[in-house]
């Protein structure tokens, strides 16, 4: 299957390390094992692509420069010319996968136009998150672009429930909507790794991997690493990536006198993350009390694959995800204490954790995978082009070939 994965997102290095970042890499990386030709489509790749990678044709799309916000929105908007354009010369494709950026709708009327698969990952609802995170000038402009690329689309992929159910209430949306939730790819974590980071005999290491964002609890962390070391003084927190909320939350960790228990390793390439986690006793996910959960969170889902125990918010996905004193450990959203009384839990119990971190692993490679993730979009695919309309794009590839 000839696949166009497109990412007209400005904020996805489709190269980098954020979370986003390797959830590209890792799909693209699954439909080729799967036996896919994909041609990568991206505005923004930041480095160069990882070895598994470096063979994957790529185009780039225009990224507008960083100034003022309408002009960005225009030149977004404009920059649907030279997606389609793109496309129409590197064609055709059986399949057009992409991830749904906010003002990107030229990849999924290309794909209806031609008769090729159309399918659309949703991983936010982007509109409300501009206007709440960044800054959005022209909201109608966007809503009218997510009405044309949702109705444009052949079906819609969407990494949790929530946001699962979000779509359906959407018109364009509603009928063509799955749920395809996060995974990892089990050679990544080879049982056994070697610590890149291991601490001295005895100290207990908690961890965190993210991009360091306000909506990561990181407060919460800091107040439940002062309660956890006030019973363990020897205890030290591991925190691996970078990002907005950082220098903050290093100030709040020194002001509580944590800052030389505390190794903040910034930014670190996909390929350093497995070595880290194995460098962790057990690993967090705080996220504080909001109504609209509708994260998949990668960390989790490497976490688990990594065998360790996880101390995770209890919100809907991750209640999906990890089943309490089974494959992990669930506390109330925003409760320091709580997450702190597990921590010590954790930290006494050595079986327990050892018992939580092998059922996390067999729990996680056994459904949540990137195979199984490009087995789902592969079948999607297939059952689109058996639409009306596939006959006569398979003669035009067949004619390319």
């Amino acid at each position: 299957m000839h696949v166009a994965y497109v990412c007209a997102d400005p904020g996805v290095p489709v190269f980098g390390s954020k979370g986003c970042s390797v959830h590209v890499q890792e799909v693209v990386a699954a439909l080729r094992r799967a036996g896919a030709a994909v041609h990568l489509f991206a505005a923004r790749l930041d480095g160069e692509a990882p070895s598994s990678l470096r063979d994957v044709p790529v185009e780039p799309l225009p990224c507008a420069a960083a100034g003022d916000p309408a002009a960005r929105e225009r030149a977004a908007l404009r920059a649907n010319a030279a997606l389609d354009t793109a496309l129409s010369r590197q064609g055709p494709f059986d399949l057009v996968y992409e991830r749904y950026s906010l003002w990107s709708y030229a990849g999924m009327e290309h794909a209806r136009a031609t008769g090729a698969a159309g399918l659309l990952e949703v991983n936010a609802p982007l509109v409300d998150e501009q206007q709440r995170h960044r800054a959005l000038v022209d909201r109608a402009a966007a809503e009218r672009v997510a009405a044309r690329v949702l109705g444009a689309a052949s079906a819609l992929l969407a990494v949790s429930r929530p946001l699962a159910e979000w779509l359906e209430k959407d018109p364009a949306a509603r009928g063509r909507v799955h749920v395809v939730p996060n995974a990892v790819d089990p050679a990544r974590f080879p049982p056994g790794l070697r610590p890149s980071r291991p601490a001295l005999l005895g100290v207990f290491t908690i961890g965190f991997l993210g991009s360091l964002k306000p909506w990561h609890g990181l407060e919460v962390l800091a107040d439940a690493f002062a309660r956890v070391r006030a019973v363990r003084p020897g205890s030290r927190l591991l925190v691996v990536g970078d990002g907005p909320a950082r220098a903050g939350f290093e100030a709040d960790l020194d002001a509580r006198g944590l800052a030389g228990s505390v190794v903040m390793t910034g930014a670190v390439a996909p390929g350093r993350v497995p070595a880290l986690l194995a460098s962790m006793d057990a690993a967090v996910a705080p996220y504080p009390e909001r109504p609209d959960f509708y994260f998949s969170p990668l960390k989790v889902y490497e976490y688990m694959a990594a065998g360790l125990a996880v101390v995770a918010s209890r919100f809907g996905p991750m209640e999906e995800t990890i089943r309490h004193g089974v494959s992990g450990l669930l506390c109330p959203p925003g409760d320091a204490a709580a997450l702190a009384d597990a921590l010590l839990d954790l930290a006494d119990l050595p079986k327990l954790r050892g018992a939580l971190g092998r059922e996390a692993r067999r729990a996680v490679l056994a459904e949540h995978t990137w195979a199984r993730v490009a087995d789902v979009i592969l079948d999607l695919a297939r059952a689109a082009r058996r639409a009306p309309g596939a006959n006569a794009h398979d003669a035009r590839l067949e004619a390319r070939r």
